[in-house]
């Protein structure tokens, strides 16, 4: 992690008197291709990022939590060993259900005091899961638990799904923990099975672009729940009419079908089960030919799948809104930008994109300018950055070692 000077420590020796005992960091993560897929065990790709989530800390022998955010205005204060089963419905349930769950196989004695600071604007980017795993860090440490990389993944993962009630699948956790710079994330996320795929000597330089449409997202309040269980509705019903023994609905999931019993049955289902299961299907293909792609140095069929992957989740997984989709196009029609889409759910937030670092400045002066046009009432709230590949959480606690 790059040494300066964080607000959040100011803030937390502000608060405290006193320096904090550590600064916990988690990166925030993009999945170029793979999109929307990982919660049905598909096959994505995924890089960590330079920018995400710290919070400098200490430990409060009392076993109380109290953190605040410089991005939010309330404080969380709760008993690390008296979480309340139910969620409030604010940022802190992802600190309450890291608690929780961590509780569950570890003893908690000691609590945290800290301060967190996101780097950049919410939405896209998995900041709720950089913000869990960099809260369990912190936790961990005053209580002297040291985690495996697939704990941090299983216990990010329930605090989304059992705590907050958001039915994601390992994406953005196992990015965020794994992910190594200048490589490629290749994660089946049906058995758990990943490789590092190593930037290729003959890859073409390249920078990470971001570009936040001024709309922040919830992913409880939006379609995302709602896509998830269309994809496995889908699956049930393919498997029940193949003959294909299954499970109960919750641990259905379109990894389990063949693609041609799909093809056999697919007259059968509705057409928006039709859009989601092709979308999964063609999404795999574009996965696997873009880790083809990375291997090769070949940036610019890599940019090409990225944005087929983009007009798929528009046209055949039907997420997105109006300002999302806009950007999109823009990018689409942007000299310099190898490839691009939604970043996460697609649900408002940001676009993402591999772009070609010599024209970083007319990218950003296009994209803002063609966009504004359209929306000139999120000026104040549009965004844009450039930043590199990083390492995950183990990556760089090995790095520390």
């Amino acid at each position: 992690m790059e040494e300066k000077n964080y607000d959040c420590v100011s803030k937390f020796c502000s608060i405290y008197q006193r320096e904090p005992d550590a600064i916990a960091f988690c990166p925030y993560r993009i999945s170029p291709l793979g999109a929307h897929i990982d919660h049905q065990g598909g096959i994505v790709n995924g890089m960590a990022i330079d920018k995400g989530i710290h919070m400098a800390y200490g430990r409060k022998n009392n076993g109380v939590v109290e953190v605040q955010s410089l991005n939010f205005s309330s404080r969380v204060q709760f008993f690390v060993r008296e979480v309340q089963d139910e969620k409030v419905g604010d940022w802190a349930d992802y600190l309450r259900g890291a608690a929780k769950m961590l509780s569950e196989d570890y003893p908690l004695k000691y609590g945290v005091c800290g301060v967190i600071e996101g780097s950049l604007p919410i939405g896209g980017l998995s900041s709720s899961a950089a913000v869990t795993i960099c809260f369990l860090q912190a936790l961990c440490n005053v209580n002297n638990i040291k985690l495996e990389a697939s704990e941090y993944i299983k216990y990010a993962k329930k605090t989304e799904n059992v705590y907050v009630g958001v039915n994601c699948g390992i994406l953005d956790q196992s990015c965020e923990v794994l992910c190594e710079k200048d490589s490629l994330l290749y994660l089946d996320c049906e058995t758990n099975e990943y490789e590092q795929i190593k930037q290729s000597s003959n890859m073409p330089d390249y920078e990470i672009g971001i570009f936040f449409s001024g709309l922040e997202r919830n992913l409880t309040n939006s379609k995302y729940n709602l896509r998830v269980d269309e994809c496995k509705v889908s699956a049930y019903n393919l498997m029940a009419y193949a003959g294909i023994e299954y499970d109960k609905l919750s641990n259905t999931r379109l990894r389990q079908v063949p693609e041609e019993v799909y093809v056999q049955y697919r007259d059968r289902l509705p057409d928006v089960f039709c859009k989601r299961t092709d979308h999964f299907y063609s999404e795999m293909k574009r996965a696997k030919e873009g880790a083809i792609a990375w291997k090769e140095g070949n940036l610019t069929k890599y940019g090409k799948l990225m944005f087929e992957s983009g007009q798929s989740s528009i046209g055949l997984y039907e997420c997105g809104c109006p300002e999302l989709i806009s950007l999109y196009w823009i990018m689409r029609d942007t000299p310099g930008i190898y490839g691009g889409r939604f970043s996460g759910a697609g649900f408002k937030g940001c676009c993402m994109a591999l772009v070609d670092p010599k024209y970083k400045d007319e990218i950003e002066y296009k994209v803002r300018t063609e966009y504004l046009e359209k929306y000139p009432s999120l000026k104040d709230k549009y965004s844009s950055c450039f930043c590199h590949s990083a390492d995950g959480v183990m990556a760089m606690q090995k790095i520390g070692d």
